[in-house]
């Protein structure tokens, strides 16, 4: 092989490395090297990025807040590069895995779509690439989290995974034998769309009924200023606890309450969790998975929210009473989970530019071993001095 032709198939070889990934990720991730490599979970109000190591234990995280999303995409780069720079100062990392909350195209290149930040169509990963100097993955953050739960937390052991991301709005993401479904344009996932209410709350994706307006932190905390702003009786305790300041009522605030046996919070989690289970019986019609896990925000009110899902599950299911049911678990990851799952991904991108550049070192030396065996016969010729005619 010319050095020529060698040079020009390493652009060709990095792209094929990074589409294949997603193909053999079930056999890949039992043989991936066994290197820490760095995770970041993107958020509208966070960017948090971790030291993974290969059996999914945080070294060492570290955090800032999110770079307004009015500023250009190059200054959320900054930050981004900032926090590999940093931990690469006392980590050997070996490749970075971005897990952002928008639309991923299906090579993992390009943001299509952020809704938290100014991300249009922006080639992330290659720029990034071309800072940081390593291998870098870029993947929609609940396909990281549902990934993480698979890998090491609640979907251990399942072959048919659905992961539902309960905070701002409704994520979601399918493992299917080992392998994250990201559908043929990448966008897979965005169960918090599908509608549930022909006609209902207007989502902000322009659509109405959204199953999100129903079963996520907004739905719960809109559902609770609404009580409190028309002065309900059964929002005396939130409305004192929040001193009338309506916009202070937060998720957060609403668990803490329902555990301490607040009626009205205890009924607005039970409607979340029920509309919950309309859509997992929904997409348990669709998907038929083995498993459900729950992670995000609003999954801290645990069986608050979960008890309530399961119930409508099983009275939504179609077929029930004839068929398994799939299981309903909370993640148990927490909110790093996306972070080491983008980690673990990046893992399988490692192991792939380390056996493309050992491969392309092999040919190097061949090559040169090659060009060594035909300048050998001239370089004797050359030492040997032919007698003179005329002596």
């Amino acid at each position: 092989m010319s050095t020529y032709r060698d040079l020009t198939l390493r652009g060709a070889s990095r792209g094929t490395v990074l589409r294949t990934v997603g193909t053999r990720e079930r056999r890949s991730h039992l043989t991936a090297p066994r290197v820490p490599t760095v995770g970041i979970d993107i958020g509208g109000t966070k960017v948090m990025a971790g030291v993974v190591d290969a059996d999914g234990n945080i070294l060492e995280k570290v955090r800032t807040e999110t770079p307004d999303k009015s500023k250009s995409p190059k200054v959320v780069e900054d930050t981004i590069v900032e926090l590999v720079l940093d931990l690469s100062d006392r980590h050997d990392v070996h490749a970075v895995g971005i897990g952002a909350a928008g639309w991923v195209d299906a090579d993992r290149a390009r943001v299509l779509f952020a809704p938290h930040l100014a991300w249009r169509n922006e080639p992330l990963r290659d720029a990034l690439q071309d800072r940081l100097a390593v291998p870098v993955m870029v993947d929609n953050d609940a396909n990281t989290a549902a990934w993480a739960e698979w890998r090491f937390g609640a979907g251990r052991g399942e072959d048919h995974l659905v992961m539902i991301t309960l905070g701002t709005g409704i994520g979601g993401a399918i493992l299917e034998d080992g392998q994250v479904k990201r559908g043929k344009y990448g966008v897979a996932g965005e169960f918090g769309h599908m509608q549930v209410v022909p006609g209902g709350h207007r989502c902000p994706c322009g659509n109405r009924g959204c199953w999100e307006q129903y079963s996520s932190g907004n739905a719960l905390v809109r559902e609770a200023r609404e009580l409190a702003a028309a002065d309900s009786p059964v929002a005396y305790n939130i409305i004192e606890r929040v001193k009338g300041s309506v916009p202070d009522i937060t998720g957060p605030l609403i668990t803490e309450l329902a555990r301490e046996g607040d009626a009205m919070c205890v009924e607005l989690l039970q409607d979340i969790g029920q509309w919950l289970g309309v859509g997992l019986a929904n997409l348990a019609a669709a998907l038929d998975p083995s498993c459900f896990v729950i992670g995000g925000g609003v999954s801290a009110a645990d069986d608050l929210l979960i008890g309530p899902a399961r119930d409508a599950f099983r009275r939504h299911l179609t077929g029930r009473g004839y068929r398994p049911e799939a299981r309903i678990a909370r993640a148990q990851l927490g909110p790093e989970a996306g972070m080491v799952g983008a980690a673990d991904l990046a893992r399988l991108v490692a192991r792939r530019f380390r056996r493309a550049n050992r491969r392309r070192v092999e040919r190097y030396e061949r090559y040169g071993r090659y060009t060594q065996a035909l300048r050998a016969p001239a370089d004797r010729s050359s030492r040997t001095t032919p007698e003179d005619p005329q002596t």
